[in-house]
């Protein structure tokens, strides 16, 4: 059996290195964990757009611009995931859960502490790299 592979749009919301992150439902695969916003690309549509369409219905901000910062593939038991994320240097409106779900910002050093999915790991590390 070929797991379903999902093709995933991440924004990484910078401000003073502080990073933007919201928790999973708990019914959701991964549930409970924090995240960097995004969702699903839509057949059809570029990562740009899924990026643009998923960070104003998820966190209500609208991106103006944004740098590649990794390409991750990722094996989970019961699906695989190709998450492209980007640092989201400028948008509009201020980030807020618009799901209900928990929202905070937290610095940069602080991330590794938190439980994130799997395949947050190396975005983690990428932006480490990059702000310590």
């Amino acid at each position: 059996m070929t797991k379903k592979r999902v093709h995933v749009a991440v924004g990484v919301i910078l401000s003073d290195k502080q990073v933007f992150l919201t928790k999973r439902a708990e019914h959701v695969h991964q549930g409970g964990k924090w995240e960097f916003p995004g969702g699903k690309v839509e057949t059809g549509e570029s990562v740009a757009q899924a990026l643009y369409r998923e960070l104003k219905e998820e966190i209500g901000i609208e991106v103006l611009s944004c740098l590649p910062l990794v390409e991750i593939a990722h094996d989970y038991p019961d699906k695989s995931v190709l998450l492209e994320v980007f640092v989201v240097d400028n948008y509009l409106g201020e980030p807020s859960a618009q799901e209900g779900q928990q929202e905070s910002w937290f610095d940069i050093n602080d991330l590794s502490a938190l439980d994130f999915p799997e395949a947050n790991q190396a975005i983690i590390e990428k932006l480490e790299a990059l702000l310590l």
